[in-house]
């Protein structure tokens, strides 16, 4: 049994940590995103000490990523599986907890396992991971009994290069955007059409006759069959892939229609207080070049008075509207952020540390028309 399970276990636990890190190696400001929330829950739910926490929720979540991406590498080789697997075996336990106490008491929506390329709800992550125990268990029960694949001196580099090339490519996905991206606001993306139906609902009803259940995709008025109950069979492909975009204007007043009209250069600064001004200049610049040819427009969930100030601080002559937090740090990873927007479909994404020149502005307007 053990020689049938060993191989089994092996490929399934260091494969899927493996899979698990590089998604989220992919966009670890959506790791430091869900970490703060867990965080704030910890804080409500367990004491105030866990804010301190919070400002630290992008190294903290970015040194997990790539222990999960070792670790998986490790139990690939078997190298030094005596200390990998506590290790392993402590922080699937962490997330067990995390992913039990977020579905029994509906804490968190979204576990953020495998980052947005795979949506898997509390309790559909605490399953997955019950599962997984069973073999990490096998593999720590047995911990001692392996064989290392490598050498030692192997082994080592091996983990070491691993660890420094995740090390790297998360902090290169962090200083820019995500190498690919998942979400709704992605590049090619028409923002009115996410905020639809993606089907229409498909209804079963069940109904009852002479003792026998009868499924029906219609309504049966036949008075000799009695209604039970109804569902929706395609749920999960109903509800439209955005929910939550809206834009206010100073006055209150609502404005999201209007940012799907025509060209549209967004500026995302979801909090002004921790807006980077690095490159500031080079976006003061930018907008003004662009005036005339494309609208230029400030998100984000600050105050009135604090983008003022802003403005003012930076002579960036910029209007600019409200829109939720969490909904500005979906739209693009970083602060501020450049989204180019025509007639509601995305054509660019920019990190303020790569933000563009006029040319290449409309060069992307011009190559939407083709």
């Amino acid at each position: 049994m053990k020689k049938f399970v060993d191989p089994i276990a092996r490929v399934l636990i260091g494969g899927l940590f493996i899979f698990s890190g590089l998604i989220k190696l992919n966009d670890p400001v959506g790791t430091q995103i869900k970490m703060e929330e867990y965080f704030e829950v910890f804080a409500q739910d367990f004491g105030s000490l866990f804010h301190y926490f919070i400002p630290a929720a992008l190294p903290i979540g970015l040194l997990l990523i790539v222990l999960e991406i070792v670790l998986g590498v490790a139990v690939l080789l078997f190298y030094r599986m005596r200390i990998t697997m506590w290790v392993m075996l402590l922080l699937l336990v962490f997330f067990t907890f995390l992913t039990f106490y977020s579905a029994y008491f509906n804490k968190v929506t979204d576990c953020g396992c495998f980052g947005d390329a795979i949506k898997l709800t509390p309790w559909e992550s605490f399953y997955k991971d019950v599962f997984l125990m069973v073999f990490v268990l096998h593999l720590f029960w047995y911990r001692g009994s392996y064989k290392p694949a490598v050498s030692e001196r192997t082994g080592y580099s091996v983990t070491v290069a691993t660890a420094l090339i995740s090390l790297f490519l998360g902090i290169y996905a962090i200083w820019h955007l995500p190498f690919i991206d998942f979400r709704a606001y992605r590049v090619g993306n028409n923002i009115p059409a996410q905020m639809q139906p993606a089907e229409q609902p498909i209804i079963e009803y069940v109904f009852e006759k002479a003792g026998q259940e009868v499924t029906s995709a219609s309504f049966i008025t036949d008075s000799t069959y009695r209604y039970k109950s109804s569902r929706v069979v395609n749920e999960d492909r109903v509800r439209p892939k955005i929910t939550d975009y809206a834009v206010s204007d100073e006055n209150g007043g609502d404005i999201t229609q209007a940012t799907f009209e025509g060209n549209k250069l967004l500026l995302v600064m979801y909090d002004i207080t921790k807006t980077s001004v690095a490159h500031i200049d080079e976006i003061r610049e930018l907008t003004k070049a662009l005036d005339g040819q494309v609208d230029c427009l400030i998100l984000t969930s600050s105050s009135a008075a604090q983008v003022d100030e802003f403005r003012h601080t930076h002579q960036l002559a910029v209007p600019f509207a409200f829109a939720d937090a969490t909904v500005l740090k979906t739209i693009i990873r970083s602060n501020p952020g450049l989204a180019l927007w025509k007639n509601g479909t995305v054509l660019a994404n920019w990190h303020h540390n790569d933000t563009p020149g006029k040319a290449e502005v409309l060069e992307r307007l011009v190559q939407s028309t083709h």
